[in-house]
């Protein structure tokens, strides 16, 4: 009998789910959008249970397509969005919606821990304290102390789909450690939690799930769950990995020196060391553990850096009736008029952070251009925005070979929908001086959550072996150009002066 793999993507905005042969081959795939609820300004929430509702309707779709009988289904993993909490009972049920890694309630308690212990959380965690678990789990301690005495455990929503699914017990509860630099609390280095910063903050360890390994097997199908999901019972359930784990797992990023773009809704650099780094100086990397033990990911993104040329193409394109415009060919011209202009935009600059900059965290940032002048025109305001996320990444950059001097620079991987633009490939390839290459296919997040499904099955050996052979990434490769190189370092060196300087005018009062 063959067997197949399964691995679904828990994101912000849908799940996806895919069956794989073990070799790679996609079998199946679907996709479901999943709500987000914003009940004030600043709070942005989902529903738990929208989570599992949405993987066992793609899991159901993909099992339907293929054809396949759900017994040669070896094996199930699950990857999700990394840096919100869920709050659970003791009988595994929600206490609260989700909450989200675009919510930003939990701003006062970033600071907080930034001034108890911020150099402290930085080097432990290998994060500075930022929009993720640790000050929000403060913000739920302080301020619905109801809620957080009837919460038996934090948990990622990965980790809910599958205690629903296994029928786990509260104790069960678990998290791996793609997971933990996120967690404010933990020693990653070590892979546990630290007892000196639970202690520093008051947090009761019995709220913190276990640590695993992403190929541990946690449980397997419930008979009953198994139905709404389409599997057989029994079906075996791995640990699984954070949704940019997966990817980075998914794409190969699996030795030193590759670097990984998502253009995403997120804009996420990611590197590949062998050693952990912690950004103590300027508080931008975070430090992720590799799915491959012994690989770390230094990486940083900007929040919504994916989504601006939409919002450009809506509020800025559009008709002067204010039109909502959402043809893909207004894509295509918004790059096209970028194309044409000179390296550096005229000297016009793009803050992007119109939600908040995340690394290093000055949630209080918003969007802006900086040079404006009546020579400027559309092109220039789009190609500036383009130019922007990747003088971000030479910031990204900046910090890690100040970090690690040694680490050489092969390559960038790049995926996701931003990927689709040879214009932004090449912008970034100049900026970086990295040669980019664009990623065959577009889903890598399922296929890494089902290579560590095949793990956990044993039918595969070698996560870093199988992952290398199977990358599909020389299409499209984009060689950087040394005189637009050259053209793009005062450029550089001028955007990051003024991302010091307009976060201070923010910080005012």
């Amino acid at each position: 009998m063959e067997k197949y793999l399964m691995g679904v993507d828990l994101g912000t905005s849908g799940t996806k789910a895919a069956i794989y042969k073990p070799d790679g081959t996609l079998v199946a795939e679907s996709f479901t959008e999943v709500g987000l609820y914003y009940p004030k300004p600043g709070i942005v929430e989902q529903e738990n249970i929208d989570f599992y509702n949405s993987a066992a309707k793609t899991v159901n779709e993909c099992i339907n397509q293929s054809g396949i009988d759900p017994k040669e289904i070896a094996a199930i993993a699950f990857d999700s969005q990394m840096a919100g909490v869920g709050l659970i009972d003791e009988n595994f049920e929600p206490v609260a919606r989700f909450d989200s890694w675009l919510d930003m309630r939990c701003q006062p308690y970033i600071k907080s821990m930034e001034a108890t212990a911020g150099e402290k959380i930085t080097s432990l965690t290998g994060c500075p304290p930022t929009c993720d678990h640790g000050p929000k789990m403060l913000w739920w301690q302080h301020e619905e102390p109801d809620i957080f005495r009837k919460t038996a455990k934090f948990l990622m929503p990965a980790a809910y789909v599958v205690g629903k699914l296994a029928n786990l017990k509260v104790d069960e509860a678990f998290i791996d450690y793609t997971y933990i630099h996120f967690s404010g609390f933990s020693d990653a280095r070590a892979g546990i939690w630290s007892e000196e910063l639970c202690e520093l903050f008051s947090v009761d360890k019995e709220k913190l799930p276990k640590i695993v390994s992403p190929w541990d097997i946690v449980g397997e199908t419930d008979e009953k769950a198994s139905r709404d999901f389409g599997l057989a019972p029994g079906t075996i359930i791995a640990a699984g990995a954070g949704d940019t784990a997966a990817n980075a797992l998914g794409a190969g990023i699996v030795k030193p020196g590759i670097l990984f773009d998502v253009a995403g809704t997120a804009a996420v650099l990611a590197g590949c060391t062998d050693a952990f780094i912690a950004d103590i100086d300027h508080r931008a990397l975070l430090t992720m553990r590799s799915v491959i033990p012994g690989l770390w990911n230094p990486l940083a993104y900007i929040a919504g850096g994916g989504i601006i040329l939409r919002w450009i193409r809506d509020e800025i394109c559009g008709d002067i009736k204010g039109s909502k415009v959402t043809s893909d060919d207004t894509y295509e011209s918004m790059i096209a008029f970028a194309g044409k202009v000179n390296p550096g935009s005229d000297g016009l600059l793009f803050s992007p952070h119109l939600g908040g900059r995340i690394c290093p965290s000055t949630p209080e940032m918003r969007g802006a251009w900086i040079g404006l002048s009546w020579s400027h025109t559309r092109g220039h305001m789009i190609r500036a925005a383009l130019e922007s996320v990747a003088f971000e990444y030479a910031y990204y950059l900046g910090i890690l070979k100040e970090l690690l001097p040694e680490l050489s620079l092969a390559e960038a991987r790049v995926m996701g929908g931003g990927a689709k633009s040879g214009v932004w490939n090449q912008v970034k390839a100049d900026v970086l001086n990295v040669p980019y290459y664009r990623l065959i296919g577009s889903e890598f997040g399922t296929w890494g959550a089902a290579m560590i499904a095949g793990k956990a099955a044993g039918l595969i050996t070698d996560l870093a072996d199988h992952a290398t052979m199977c990358a599909r990434v020389k299409q499209d490769m984009f060689q950087p150009d040394q005189n637009a190189h050259s053209a793009y370092i005062p450029f550089v060196q001028k955007y990051i002066a003024s991302q010091q300087q307009l976060a201070e005018f923010y910080k005012q009062e």
